[in-house]
């Protein structure tokens, strides 16, 4: 069975698994409207012949812990030249079945029963996220004479939000202008600025970078502008500062906030005349420079205490990347636990193949305060405590998998407190933690999952001292 829509159907085929045949018939009708051109069938083997016979975009799939195979089938597409997006459904099987299912290499999952405009909003998500990844893979790829550049592949992603920050960073790795990046710690400032390829003819320069926080604030100035013989009691001779080093390449500019006060007048100096005094000269050295920046602090917040230069500020701020903590882009979690089990076989010497269904979940639950770092940091750990092919439960550490906290009515009924007021409140704090636990931190979600409003929420939250890191 097969529905074309009347605008669209030439750019999205999608491919309707389930059956039920009513369920089928429905979700025809509705991406036929909607554009798309829909093909329905009620096997796994009529999805196979289908696919051979025309490739599909997208595969929304029915999918039940009974049906032998299901997610098998999810891998077989994944393994196709031409793989499709795959979209599950299911009535049944809950956060675990989810889980597995993206773990093979499903792209989403919708929960039966699902309103109309649920299955429009993943399948948009699913051609937004299609469109950027190709956008990206046309501009990472180098042209006839130009010679090949760092790119994005150490940054791993699947969220449309990260996937348009890799694109803003591959735009604007075409100019020379300074950029400002900013994330929490763990988000891997230095991971975006050491890939982002310097526009030609900077591609054969050089990327030097220097933590501004790591280094001495009486030795940062000569390790930035240089200095000459004799300019204190230890030069014995002429240095180059990291400025000059990075003439004609890209110097990266690690930890800004840490720069001393005195220093940032110096560095606004650079950056506005493109030209550096070393330390005991007479004379300015020109430099062609390109500077990206990178803090975990808020400089708006710095500037505003004076901590900061404010032209300075607005000096580094011309382009700026923000990247969103790990909590905020749970859908990144699968991909980049992947990611880190490679790395860590190819480092350690390990045969890992991937997690259990338990292991996955309490991973995709946690918030994740230290970011990629920390998930990097607990998989290594996880790898190395492994015995067998899958990381389980036993490998995670124990803030991921410690003890329940214990049920405030049940401490009540066994202390004897007999207040409702107390126990009221125990309970209502008890379940706020749980939803924001949930949720990642996400207010929004937590004040819909508790069925009260965000300002009630919000009002609780502080009534309870409930904080961001919990």
């Amino acid at each position: 069975m097969s529905h074309e829509g009347p605008s669209r159907s030439a750019l999205r085929h999608v491919l309707i698994l389930d059956e039920e045949e009513p369920l089928r018939h429905m979700l025809a009708l509705l991406l036929s409207r909607e554009g798309y051109t829909a093909t329905a069938v009620a096997t796994a083997e009529q999805a196979l012949a289908e696919l051979d016979a025309r490739p599909c975009d997208v595969v929304l799939c029915d999918l039940r812990p009974t049906q032998p195979g299901g997610l098998d089938l999810i891998e077989d597409l994944r393994c196709r030249p031409r793989p499709p997006a795959v979209i599950v459904m299911s009535a049944s099987g809950g956060m675990d079945l989810a889980l597995e299912a993206i773990r093979r290499g499903a792209y989403d999952y919708i929960a039966k029963p699902f309103r109309p405009d649920e299955v429009i909003f993943v399948l948009r998500k699913a051609e937004e996220r299609e469109r950027m990844q190709r956008d990206s893979l046309l501009r990472s790829r180098p042209g006839p004479s130009s010679r090949d550049t760092p790119a994005l592949e150490s940054i791993v992603a699947r969220t449309p939000r990260m996937l348009e920050l890799f694109r803003t960073i591959r735009k604007i790795a075409e100019f020379k202008t300074t950029v400002l990046i900013t994330g929490a710690s763990g988000t891997g400032p230095a991971g975006v600025a050491r890939p982002t390829p310097p526009p030609p003819p900077r591609a054969a320069g050089p990327l030097v970078a220097i933590n501004c926080g790591a280094i001495p604030a009486t030795l940062l100035e000569s390790e930035l502008f240089g200095h000459k013989k004799g300019a204190f009691t230890d030069a014995v001779r002429d240095k180059r500062g990291r400025f000059e080093e990075a003439s004609s390449g890209t110097l990266f500019l690690d930890e800004i906030g840490e720069l001393p006060v005195a220093l940032q007048v110096k560095l606004l100096r650079a950056l506005q005349e493109q030209e550096i005094r070393p330390l005991g000269g007479t004379t300015d050295i020109k430099v062609d420079t390109r500077v990206i920046a990178a803090t975990v602090r808020d400089l708006q917040a710095e500037v505003a205490a004076g901590r900061f230069r404010e032209d300075l500020y607005y000096r580094l701020n011309v382009l700026h990347i923000h990247l969103p903590p790990l909590r905020e882009r749970r859908e990144d979690i699968p991909v980049l636990i992947e990611h880190f089990i490679r790395r860590m076989n190819a480092k350690l010497g390990t045969r890992i193949e991937g997690t259990t269904p338990e292991a996955a979940r309490l991973l995709m639950e946690y918030s994740w305060p230290g970011n990629v770092r920390e998930l990097e940091n607990t998989i290594e750990r996880a790898v190395v405590l492994c015995e067998g092919r899958l990381l389980t439960v036993a490998d995670l550490p124990e803030k991921l998998t410690g003890p329940p906290p214990l049920d405030p009515l049940q401490v009540a009924l066994q202390t004897g407190e007999l207040s409702i007021k107390k126990t009221t409140r125990a309970i209502e704090e008890a379940l706020i933690r749980k939803a924001l636990k949930k949720t990642g931190g996400n207010r929004t979600s937590a004040a819909r999952i508790l069925e009260i409003s965000h300002r009630a929420l919000l009002y609780k939250i502080k009534e309870f001292g409930i904080t961001d890191r919990e």
